[in-house]
């Protein structure tokens, strides 16, 4: 009998570096690249097994001493909008959402450029110039789209990068027009996501990592019922009040 080899999966583990999401603290995350006979099933057990992609690598965090970023999914069939959700799907029931091919544009550039201005200029990514927003976008080695918002005018107003998975969507990144903070229109994203795997039949739509301690990540939990990941399981999260959004 003939056993067919198998090539082990590397892992690689970060230098330490500032947190983006949590000042005065430092992460390191360990990576694998997506690579090999079927990526696709592979970025569907790392995703189930909480990682994350960016580019052609997957990510988890594994900072000493911190355990913060924890993996979120919504299970869309029991998702129930609370009364802020709903009051902002109705407005953004208004938005055409488009589905295109992983191809940057600078349209969409100018967009992304203008949102990291307005929300994370002191952040990394605000350094990016266009080739590093189409190296993002396009530099995929899995079945990746770009979701449209667009307003009645045409007005481009949000744009997510989003990984189709076996179970459901995985909403990679997501940045939108910062002028009317009342659109809030990261979560009008989140919610049109949400029935757009619905459609499809998936059960899940994955948000990435939900950080309490972070305004900018713990709008996450908001989307009820939601489930993280705890010691290698997906549990239900209990109840507590959250932030806004936006």
């Amino acid at each position: 009998m003939t056993v067919a080899a198998t090539t082990p999966r590397l892992f690689y583990t970060t230098s330490p570096a500032p947190c983006p999401y949590l000042p005065g603290r430092l992460e390191r995350k360990v990576i694998t690249e997506l690579a090999g006979p079927d990526i696709s099933a592979l970025h569907d057990r790392l995703s189930r097994a909480g990682f994350r992609r960016s580019h052609s690598i997957a990510y988890a965090p594994v900072c000493a001493g911190c355990s913060s970023c924890i993996p979120i999914r919504i299970p869309v069939e029991r998702f129930v909008p609370d009364r802020t959700q709903r009051r902002i799907g109705r407005r953004a029931s208004a938005l055409e959402m488009t589905e295109r091919p992983a191809r940057a544009t600078e349209e969409q550039f100018a967009l992304f450029s203008a949102y990291q201005r307005g929300r994370h200029a002191s952040g990394e990514m605000a350094q990016m110039g266009e080739q590093d927003y189409r190296a993002m976008v396009e530099d995929s080695p899995v079945d990746t789209s770009l979701f449209e918002f667009r307003n009645e005018a045409g007005a481009l107003l949000c744009v997510s990068l989003v990984d189709r998975l076996g179970d459901g969507l995985s909403a990679v990144y997501t940045f939108f027009d910062t002028r009317d903070p009342r659109a809030s229109l990261g979560t009008a994203s989140v919610l049109r996501l949400i029935g757009e795997a619905r459609r499809r039949g998936l059960p899940y739509l994955y948000l990435g990592y939900w950080v309490r301690e972070s305004p900018k990540m713990s709008y996450k939990s908001r989307f009820r019922p939601a489930e993280i990941m705890r010691l290698g399981e997906w549990r239900a999260l209990p109840p507590s009040p959250a932030p806004s959004p936006d």
